[in-house]
């Protein structure tokens, strides 16, 4: 029994049980993706137009990126207070919008409703941030794959809850409302004490690589398996034992990763934590990591003149100018090497601070830029229902589906390609973007168009572009800006996503959109003398709200987006343009 408790003890605190359990909290906290599938139902039952649609948008959009709470309380809440946080907001938010749209509890105004789906929407915000800082802290070498698998899973969540969906086997679309209010919270409570700090940077282990690899294997298996599901679920109709059948392979897909802190446990070398100690430290000649160049102190090189040795003021002038000279040219090396670090103005690829990045051209190119190319993104992830319900599709889940999963391949192969360019080109990361920004434009393009199959081909390239912007854009602040007070950036960042999405969804796309339903409507149901929104707004349109069909609902607006798109992209060729030789300076000496 104590052998067995032994083991029992280390596997509760294995790092990779809490990487696991993170994965498995992410899968479920992307709740945000789901809008796409979530706004049909809420439109019909509470009879809103396109633009009151997209002010719910917008205020998903802002619970989704403002952090700023989640960030700060990080800092003074365990864990499982920060998870708890987050379910009783997700719960609340979501759980009530289930009721108005039941029926169950009556419909509140426009302003109201977008307060719960931000409140709702924000508790995936203590999600984000409780897995990726827990996670960082449990593998503080590892820092990209955790981001990059972290981000990932959070990117499939709207794919794997849409696919838990289709196995309750119910015509009641409202459904879906209720899963996202019960789903998250459950599995976030459930695993509240699991997720947590357990001095993860003393568990380094040589098979680290090697379980790596099996947790990317496990995402594109997981990203393979769902795209045939979604595909074939949408051109054939599914038995209920074969649906039945089919999620369960993807609960397994998603449990198999808890053989890795299994096997670790078992294997005997979990027994050596004295091993485990010596294989965390630094191996001889190895780079040190950012934070201990954060832990070395600071030197100032007006300062070298004051600690110069007493033996050089018996020198000559001309000598001691030259000793002091030296002195300085060893402490900048040292600086470079991460020895020391040098307190005065930055330059990019050093350390900024937020205020000091808001006076450089290069910060606020990228924040446009990013607005521009994720903004329009996000559009079209808001308006899928009513895109795809536009143009014919009955079922708008299978592109919500669709595109979670193109967003999450984005992320890995934005992140992977941009990180080829930068350290066997020396080429800035931004030149990925432009080519994203490029591909998101011609996806618009197509939205446009309407043309047979285009759905599909320009739901890929607007969610494979979006995910790259958040694997790119995020890297390269950090490489411009420094990591030192990279979590106000990125924070800051994040806000480009509700702006860019009021400007294209909120003021372009919805009113144009309801322009169209209106002359439809017109044409169909009224008379000359009594116009179309007055006839809503008495009750006599039979339809119920105004709805829009055909190519031409979205045909302006996603013309406007493929521009801005390209402009996006130009812009980014300019921070490429401008940067080149910051890219050359700090990645010169990967290469040799």
């Amino acid at each position: 029994m104590g052998k067995l408790g032994e083991r029992l003890r280390a596997f509760s605190t294995n790092r990779w049980l809490v990487f696991v359990a993170a994965m498995w909290l992410q899968s479920m906290a992307g709740i945000g993706y789901l809008f796409g599938a979530i706004s049909p139902v809420v439109k019909e039952a509470l009879g809103y137009n396109q633009r009151q649609v997209a002010a719910l948008g917008v205020a998903k959009d802002l619970g989704d990126c403002v952090g700023f709470f989640a960030g700060s309380l990080s800092a003074m809440l365990p864990s499982w207070a920060m998870l708890l946080i987050g379910a009783a907001q997700n719960f609340l938010g979501y759980g009530w919008l289930w009721l108005i749209v039941t029926r169950q509890a009556p419909p509140l105004p426009l302003w109201m409703m977008c307060v719960l789906i931000f409140v709702g929407t924000n508790g995936e915000t203590y999600f984000n941030t409780t897995a990726l800082v827990t996670c960082i802290q449990n593998f503080p070498k590892s820092r990209g794959p955790i981001v990059g698998i972290m981000k990932g899973f959070a990117g499939l969540s709207s794919a794997i809850l849409t696919q838990l969906y289709a196995v309750m086997h119910t015509p009641d679309h409202a459904t879906l409302v209720f899963m996202v209010a019960v789903g998250p919270s459950l599995v976030a409570i459930g695993l509240m004490f699991i997720i947590r700090p357990v001095g993860g940077h003393r568990q380094v282990r040589p098979s680290d690589k090697n379980s790596f690899l099996f947790i990317y294997t496990i995402c594109l298996l997981l990203a393979s398996y769902l795209v045939g599901v979604m595909i074939v679920q949408d051109f054939m109709q599914l038995s209920d034992d074969l649906v039945n059948f089919i999620t369960v392979i993807l609960l397994i897909l998603l449990i198999s990763p808890i053989a890795i802190p299994v096997i670790l446990t078992l294997s005997p070398k979990a027994q050596h934590p004295t091993e485990e100690a010596l294989l965390s430290e630094p191996s001889k000649g190895e780079t040190s990591t950012s934070q201990d160049k954060e832990d070395q102190p600071e030197v100032i090189l007006s300062e070298v003149e004051e600690q110069k040795p007493k033996d050089i003021d018996s020198l000559p002038p001309s000598e001691r100018r030259k000793r002091i000279a030296e002195l300085q040219t060893k402490l900048v090396q040292a600086a470079a090497r991460g020895g020391v670090r040098i307190r005065r103005q930055p330059h990019r690829g050093e350390n900024f601070t937020l205020m000091q990045a808001f006076v450089k051209a290069d910060f606020w190119l990228i924040w446009f830029s990013l607005l521009l190319g994720s903004g329009s993104g996000l559009t079209v992830i808001d308006n899928l229902g009513q895109m795809s319900q536009s143009v014919g599709f009955k079922d708008p889940h299978i592109f919500v589906s669709l595109t979670s999963i193109w967003n999450f391949l984005g992320r890995v192969g934005g992140g992977y390609f941009s990180e080829i360019i930068v350290r066997e080109h020396t080429y800035p990361r931004h030149i990925a973007l432009a080519l994203a920004q490029v591909l998101m434009a011609v996806g618009h393009f197509l939205f446009a168009m309407a043309w047979p199959g285009t759905m599909y081909i320009g739901t890929f390239l607007v969610g494979l572009a979006y995910g790259a912007h958040w694997a790119i854009v995020p890297a390269a602040v950090s490489e411009l800006f420094g990591v030192k007070h990279f979590g106000a950036m990125y924070n800051f960042l994040t806000v480009a996503n509700p702006t860019g999405s009021l400007v294209f969804s909120g003021l372009i796309a919805s009113n144009l959109y309801d322009y169209e339903a209106e002359k439809q409507a017109q044409h169909h149901h009224m008379t000359a003398l009594q116009p179309p929104r007055l006839l809503h707004s008495m009750g006599l349109l039979a339809d119920g709200p105004l709805k829009c069909e055909g190519s031409v609902c979205f045909f302006v607006s996603s013309l406007i987006m493929s521009a801005f798109c390209v402009v996006g992209a130009g812009l980014s060729l300019l921070v490429v343009q401008r940067t080149k030789r910051v890219y050359a300076h700090l990645y010169r000496s990967v290469r040799t």
